[in-house]
Formats: C-alpha cells, structure tokens, sequence
C-alpha cells in the first residue's frame, strides 16, 4: 500500500519525542477531553434549539434529538467491541471526522427530515467517538491514576454541559439554530488533529466478532422503549424487554458489570433530566434560562475534580437535590445536584472499568457509554413523559426516586485480572 495513504487503515504512532515524554499520558488525556467536551457540548446545545427549529420548520422537532440518542444508544457498545479489534486511536479519529462532517451538513439542512438523517449520521460519530473515550484514557494512564484521569475527562463532559446551554441560548437568539451546529466544527477539526499526534495506538487488542445479533437486540429495545415514551403504543413493551433481557444474555460483559452500569445509567438520567424540563417550564428567554442551567454542570465539574470521590454520598446528595427541585428551581439545588453527580459518576466508571480487562478496555468504554447514551435518552424521555401527565413537580421528585436508585446500587462488579500499567508506543 502507498505509505501516504498508509495511515487512513493503520494506527499510526505518537512521535517519538511525544511517547517518551513524562507528560505525555495527560496529552493523550487531553486530547479525549475535547472530544468529551464536544459530544455532550452537542447534547446540551440541542435542547435549547429545539424551539427554534419547531418555529422554522413548523413541525415538533423532538426527533431531531431521539433519532440521535437512539443511534448513539444503539451503536456504542458495538462499535466499543469492533474498536477492540480494528484499533481504538483509528475508529476515534473516524469518528471526529463524521462527526463534524454531518455537523456541516446539519448547519446547511433546509428540510426537517434532512435534519433528522444528518443528526443520525452525526450520532454515528458520536458513537465511535464515545465508545473509545474511556478506552483511549485507561490505555494513556498507569492504573493508580485511572480514577483521577477518569474525573478529569468527567470534567470536560461537564464544561461541554455548562457551555452548551448559555452558548446554545446566546447563538440562537444572536444567529439562528443553524449555529448551534456550525460551532462543532472547529472544535472537531482541532480534535482530529490533535488526536493524530497525541493519541497512543492500541497495544491489547480483543478477539472475537462483534455480534451482530446483540446489536439488533440493542437497537430494538432501546428504539421501542423510547417510542413507548413518546406517546406511541404501550404495547412495544413486549418487543423492547424480551430485546432487551436478550441483550445482556448474549453480552457476557454486561453481565459481569450490570450494577455499575444500572448506577450510570440512573446517574447520567439525573444530570440530563433537567436539561430537559427547566427549559420546558421555564418564563425566562434562551439566554437567561442557558445562565440557570449552567448552576448544575458546573456543580459537576466541581465534584468530579476533587481527589476523593465518595460514591454513595454524591448519589445521596442528588437525590436531596431533587427533591428541593420539585419545589424550586434554584440554583443552589442546580449547583447541590451537580456536585453530588460529579462525586458518584467517575467513582462508578471507574469501579465498571476496573472489573474488565484490559483487552477489552473499548468494550468497557462502549458500555460505560452505553449507559450513558441511555440515560441522556431516558433522561430526555422520561421527565418529558411525566411533566406532560403529571406535571412538573412530579417529575422532578421522579428524578429524586431514580437517584436514590443510584445511591443503592452496589458500585462496581466482580473483579477481573489487575490491570497492567500502561505502556508507551513501540
């Protein structure tokens, strides 16, 4: 093969001087961060836009956010396990690349379907960029430091929160909703570069196929849940959970960390749940609502940055929080419920990743990230669900009973093999 055309099928490595430098697992750090910060930058910016869109277009745009959540939701952990196999640094870097291509195209889309096909498109990237994420963080860093570069990827995730709403508010009432997609790409050009040079190459890789069975089993109980709770027949219940039970029996590795991924699922339901509503009940404008909701992301950054993380108490402290919300949207509730989030969600990643092996790291990440793809969907769905029927309170003291959930989930699983130390590109 031609050697300039070499590195589109082959993991290239790190320059020398990159992977021999002390610093250089922080780099690598570093460079997942920003495309931590670009996925749920994109998640939260979406939410403010969507009034916009339904204005434009005339039509409700709620599927311009389900049909990205469901293909995230549905490709994640599949594409975590085919990146076992084919090379985690090279599927992440594809995933920049589709990623911010279909932002363009989203940016220029006149029709309201081809928004949607886009959006579906710019999920698929998203999902080979999330799959890999923790992957590439547990392959960068020694084994002592994984819960520590863990939060500050959680970090990240939690700067792309708090930006999201302000600068979706302040872009669509300055330039309109198509820059709520344009922003992505700079973002992501920088990324690709970036991850180019300073990510490592995948040094344990998994065996196996991907089960392509598992992933119909996925796709169909994630897509029929959520239409459930959409308004569509409650009957799709007796698709999406035999799909869903067949799932994890034919996933051993959802098997061996089911609980960890049951608090992270119910943790990441938390965080975006209010994303979702405030916006909805809200009498202020994009802009000054965007300013509110920053209160709970920055709450998560701050308790995913501390050195000591106590699980159980960050899920008691928002299930408190919740509560206080059903009666107030305030935002010291916004800031307590972040904080204890930040406190439970990279304690319990990390507790999942630890109880897999190494070579299976991209499975582990394409779970951990499944968890997360369901919650922000149900997080989406469900509090949208119970406002419409039962009203706001409600559904704020729903999140309550969800984080409590969390609080008494076990945190992490059975163990597996000690994790090695990371090594350096050879």
């Amino acid at each position: 093969m031609n050697r300039s055309w070499h590195w589109l099928v082959v993991e290239s490595p790190r320059p020398r001087w990159v992977a021999t430098w002390a610093g250089a697992p922080w780099l690598a750090v570093a460079t997942v961060c920003l495309g931590a910060f670009l996925g749920q930058f994109d998640a939260s910016v979406v939410t403010l836009a969507l009034p916009a869109l339904r204005d434009d277009f005339g039509a409700s745009p709620q599927w311009v956010s389900l049909a990205y959540l469901l293909t995230l939701a549905a490709f994640v952990a599949p594409i975590g396990k085919w990146s076992d196999r084919r090379g985690r640094k090279l599927v992440y870097l594809y995933g920049f690349l589709v990623f911010t291509g279909a932002s363009a195209a989203c940016a220029v889309a006149r029709d309201l379907d081809v928004l949607i096909a886009f959006r579906v498109v710019q999920a698929l990237g998203a999902a080979m960029l999330q799959a890999n994420s923790v992957a590439l963080v547990v392959a960068a860093v020694p084994r002592e430091r994984m819960r520590r570069a863990l939060g500050v990827q959680a970090t990240a995730q939690a700067l792309g929160l708090a930006l999201g709403p302000t600068v979706g508010g302040l872009l669509v009432e300055a330039f309109g909703w198509q820059w709520v997609f344009a922003i992505n790409v700079p973002v992501g050009a920088l990324a690709l570069l970036a991850g180019h040079f300073l990510l490592p190459r995948t040094r344990e890789r998994g065996a196996g196929p991907v089960d392509g069975v598992a992933v119909v089993l996925l796709a169909t109980a994630t897509t029929a849940l959520l239409l459930v709770l959409s308004g569509a027949s409650p009957f799709l219940l007796l698709l999406a959970i035999p799909a869903g039970l067949g799932y994890v029996w034919r996933e051993p590795l959802v098997r061996r960390v089911k609980r960890g991924l049951l608090g992270a699922t119910c943790g990441y339901l938390v965080l975006f749940g209010p994303l979702v509503l405030v916006p909805l009940t809200s009498d202020r404008g994009p802009f000054a609502t965007g300013l509110l909701l920053t209160a709970l992301p920055v709450g998560f950054a701050l308790g995913a940055a501390l050195p000591w993380k106590p699980a159980r108490t960050g899920a008691a402290l928002a299930t408190a929080a919740c509560a206080a919300l059903a009666w107030q949207v305030h935002p010291v509730a916004l800031v307590a419920l972040g904080l204890g989030l930040g406190l439970f969600t990279p304690a319990n990643n990390a507790a999942v990743l630890s109880a897999l092996p190494r070579g299976d790291a991209g499975s582990g990440g394409g779970l951990v990230n499944l968890a997360r793809a369901l919650g922000t969907a149900f997080g989406v769905a469900v509090p949208i669900f119970v406002h419409e029927h039962l009203g706001t309170r409600v559904s704020f003291a729903a999140l309550a009973v969800i984080a409590l959930l969390a609080a008494c989930t076990p945190i992490g699983d059975k163990r597996s093999r000690p994790l090695p130390t990371a090594p350096g590109d050879q």
